[in-house]
Formats: C-alpha cells, sequence, structure tokens
C-alpha cells in the first residue's frame, strides 16, 4: 500500500485520491548507457554525462522501495533493429551531424542499436526479475510499442514517471500518457536532461493549466509515503 495522495505541484497527487498500488505503474525511461554512460551516445555528443547521470542515485533508490510494493515496475529502452530498417532517414541524418550516428560503431559497440553494450540499462538500475522492459523505436513510449496494452491488461490508471532526458523521451512519454487517460506523476530529481535550462522548461511546462500534463514531486515524498504506510 501507498499512503495518498501526497504533495505535489500544482495539486495534491492523485487528483482522484487514494488508489491501491497494483493500479499504480513505475515508469523508468531509458537509462541506458548511451545516455549516461561513458563512450554512450550523449557521451559521443558532447554532452556533460554529470546531468543525465546525476538522476542515477534517486531512481535506485525509489526502485528499492516501490520494489516492497505491489506496484507494477518498468524500464524502456531506445533502440533501433540491427537491420536499421526502423531508424527513419531523418533521425539517422540528424545524428551523423553531431556524433557517429545511429547505427554507427561507437565504443560501446553500434550507436541506439538493439543487442549493443551501450543499448543495455545501467548496471546500478538493472530490472529485476519479474520487471516489465519496453523496447521503442522512438522518443515517446507508446509508440510502436505494447506498453498501453500491458497498462490496460494489468489494470494501471496511475503512472509514475522518471528516466532521461526529461525534455524529450519523458516529456514525450508523459504526452502520450496524458492523453490516454492516465493519471500522471514525474519525479523531478529522479530525471534529467543534457542541458538544466531544458529539464526545468520541461517541468515547469508539466504545472501549466493546473496540471496540464500531470503533477510533479520528488521521490523522497514518494518513499515516504510508501515508508509511512507501514509505519
Amino acid at each position: 500500500m501507498i499512503n495518498l495522495p501526497i504533495d505535489a505541484q500544482p495539486y495534491r497527487w492523485p487528483f482522484d485520491g487514494n488508489v491501491p498500488a497494483e493500479r499504480i505503474a513505475l515508469i523508468v525511461i531509458d537509462m541506458q548507457v548511451d545516455f549516461c554512460g561513458e563512450g554512450g551516445y550523449v557521451d559521443a555528443m558532447g554532452y556533460d554525462l554529470a546531468l543525465t547521470r546525476d538522476c542515477v542515485a534517486p531512481i535506485a533508490r525509489l526502485l528499492d522501495a516501490v520494489r516492497t510494493t505491489d506496484m507494477m515496475v518498468i524500464h524502456t529502452r531506445e533502440g533501433h533493429r540491427p537491420e536499421l530498417v526502423d531508424l527513419p532517414a531523418n533521425k539517422r541524418w540528424r545524428s551523423e551531424q553531431v556524433s557517429p550516428g545511429i547505427g554507427n560503431p561507437g565504443p560501446c559497440g553500434r550507436i541506439l542499436t538493439r543487442g549493443e553494450p551501450g543499448w543495455e540499462i545501467v548496471p546500478e538500475l538493472t530490472p529485476t526479475e519479474g520487471e516489465i522492459i519496453i523496447d521503442k523505436p522512438g522518443k515517446g513510449s507508446f509508440y510502436a510499442t505494447d506498453l498501453e496494452h500491458v497498462l490496460r491488461t494489468q489494470g494501471i490508471t496511475h503512472i509514475v514517471l522518471t528516466g532521461i532526458t526529461t525534455d524529450v523521451c519523458v516529456h514525450t512519454t508523459m504526452r502520450e500518457a496524458n492523453d490516454r487517460g492516465f493519471e500522471c506523476l514525474l519525479l523531478t530529481d529522479c530525471t534529467g536532461a543534457t542541458e538544466i535550462k531544458h529539464r526545468d522548461a520541461a517541468i515547469t511546462m508539466i504545472g501549466m493549466q493546473g496540471g496540464v500534463f500531470g503533477a510533479t514531486t520528488t521521490s523522497t515524498t514518494l518513499i515516504n509515503a510508501i515508508e509511512g504506510q507501514r509505519a
């Protein structure tokens, strides 16, 4: 059980009050070597890895707490088939302007390619047995995946979002989920971006219009709600 609702911005989450843990899913988005590890895609583009790795420790602590509940845990990985048949030409072209390019060799294998070392989730956040992994070819976790089918069949109505990057894959997934009627919460210390200003802007956008995409809070708030229920 989780002691809900909890303090969040711009409203106490969730909007519909207390819900059982088995109706909530924690989604950990794209915590892969390519996005927050040395020699990966983000590193090859020259960004500061500290900014995308900053959320690794908070997510690890959160997972420890969530794994004691009935919440579903879902991990996502962005990457393309080895044949690159699912890689749009414009996405490949853009990547080649700033790095060796998606599908090309790098220190961690072929960049953003399924089965390569860079595509794997960082060791600190390795999924445990029974946790769902969604492999996606794009930014949003719903596009060209069975994520919605999994959520619906398991009776999930509420989603907690974490991962990277805040302004791209996390925000896209949150927007997709919101449009599908899922009640969303983003944990601000459990997400990161290649530039702080983009992370902060993405978080600010969530709270517009009374919470146009959902609400935000910290992982500490959620962890305290989990631990408080057991006290």
